[in-house]
């Protein structure tokens, strides 16, 4: 058989990803009209459902899974941008109007030290917050939970700093008030970035409680009053002082009296041995003390903090991304032949692995379609399938997508394998858009499929979107990097 599109060529795209870093005041009060996020806007339920895969499980990133009151999911939006959804608990806010009002306030506010929050959805007893998506973890899975080595003292200087950065430009828009400050709330964006997530700027609900940790971590007055104020946040802040000194949780009750004690050996964590000097360290236990003080008007302000731990930091020029230990872009991963052949879009290669898996990863497909070869109905429908397969094995492109579609508009059978394989026929035909729209609909059938990934990064290098493509293909790897693993 012919080929009835462009042939398959190796074609190689690069781009430079090597962005500087963000010198440390020049964002310190960073406007919204030097950041690249779109303005607040409300989202249907269905754009979230489509975007989370029908808020599919694998896709929860929040602690405590789905037994989470409020669960958070990754998603990716039709522009393929990636965003974290904040599903409440649908008593949470039963006032829409009070919910709204609120969301769009927090949606006002633009930093670099954020997880900005891009919209909510308000529909019926449905209640969600939409932001921007941070694909490197929290400081809690970096600080509590490392694998390979702990984090490096320089990035725990520049996430405190940071976070006191982001503090900061809140209080200068009238935001002072964050709920249940701690490391699961300080996330890290694409360039290894620390930032804090705007979902603590809104309770959990209405009128639930602004802290849901062990009370032993809550300012003393909170637990008088029940409400937070700015210098609860400060007491706050000096907990996550103490997460970054110990890499361990302790209760501040606990720290306080090793500070008296001038047991700071017993605060640092034993992993840092050789990383800061006694001064370094002992700065820095003072200023946690002082977050910590029992009189909430002896604690400092967010000003305040910038000011005291701008100087305390060290290797200032290194990329965040650097310091973290993670990659940086695809070249920085020990890519797969799939991976690297996406990477240098080597469709010849693609073709050949996409053969040689066949429909092995559709899950339950090969059932259903053994049952419907009973049916008389279906036969013309299956003959669609294997002319669209024999096509696809000649390379004859044109034909593969025609049989293909034919099959899937008859709609039998979901097959991601299947969107997989019209997608790659799309962009050997020079068709991109169609190719990144069958692989986004691969990803939906089956969200956990690193195929999936990898094609719409083929097919957003073709469509010269190198950012987006980057991302795509770290999400590969990471998604076969798991399922590799089990």
């Amino acid at each position: 058989m012919g080929s009835g599109c462009s042939n398959l060529s190796r074609c190689c795209l690069t781009s430079d990803h090597n962005k500087p870093v963000p010198d440390l005041q020049d964002v310190e009060n960073e406007g919204s009209s030097d950041l690249d996020v779109p303005a607040f806007r409300e989202y249907t339920i269905e754009q979230l459902r489509i975007a989370t895969s029908g808020f599919a499980v694998e896709n929860i990133v929040s602690e405590h899974g789905e037994k989470a009151p409020n669960v958070v999911y990754k998603g990716k939006l039709e522009n393929q941008k990636r965003i974290a959804v904040k599903r409440f608990n649908r008593s949470a806010w039963p006032d829409a109007r009070q919910f709204l009002e609120e969301a769009k306030n927090v949606g006002q506010l633009r930093n670099l030290r954020l997880a900005n929050l891009l919209g909510c959805c308000c529909e019926g007893d449905e209640r969600l917050l939409i932001a921007e998506y941070m694909p490197n973890e929290t400081l809690a899975k970096h600080l509590f939970h490392w694998d390979s080595h702990p984090l490096k003292w320089a990035m725990r200087l520049r996430v405190a700093l940071y976070i006191a950065q982001a503090l900061d430009y809140c209080t200068s828009k009238g935001r002072a008030l964050y709920h249940d400050l701690n490391a699961y709330r300080v996330v890290f964006d694409d360039d290894g970035n620390p930032r804090l997530s705007c979902f603590g700027m809104m309770k959990n609900s209405r009128d639930g409680k602004s802290y849901s940790t062990n009370l032993a971590f809550c300012p003393p007055e909170y637990l008088k009053t029940g409400r937070v104020t700015p210098e609860s946040v400060m007491y706050s802040f000096g907990t996550l002082l103490l997460d970054l000194l110990s890499g361990k949780h302790i209760p501040p009750s606990h720290a306080l009296d090793l500070i008296r004690d001038r047991n700071l050996q017993m605060l640092t964590d034993s992993c840092l041995e050789g990383q800061f000097s006694n001064d370094e360290g002992t700065e820095l236990v003072r200023l946690a003390s002082r977050c910590l003080q029992y009189e909430p008007r002896e604690r400092p302000n967010s000003k305040s903090l910038v000011s005291s731990l701008t100087p305390l930091q060290q290797d200032a020029e290194a990329p965040s991304h650097v310091l973290l230990g993670v990659p940086h872009d695809a070249s920085d991963l020990p890519l797969t032949p799939l991976g690297e052949a996406c990477l240098r879009m080597d469709l010849t290669v693609i073709h050949e692995i996409l053969e040689k898996i066949n429909y092995k990863d559709d899950e339950g497909s090969a059932t259903e379609l053994s049952f419907q070869m009973w049916t008389n109905q279906m036969q013309e429908t299956l003959s669609s399938k294997k002319n669209g397969d024999l096509a696809f094995r000649h390379k004859d492109f044109r034909t593969a997508i025609d049989c293909y579609t034919q099959f899937i508009d008859a709609g039998a059978v979901l097959s991601p394998t299947m969107f997989a394989r019209r997608s790659l026929s799309y962009l050997a035909c020079e068709m991109p858009q169609e190719a990144l729209n069958d692989a986004m609909q691969a990803q939906v059938i089956s969200p956990v499929w690193h195929i999936a990934s990898y094609m719409q990064a083929a097919a957003l290098f073709a469509l010269g979107s190198d950012n987006e493509a980057q991302a795509a293909l770290k999400e590969g790897f990471a998604l076969e990097t798991k399922t590799t693993a089990k």
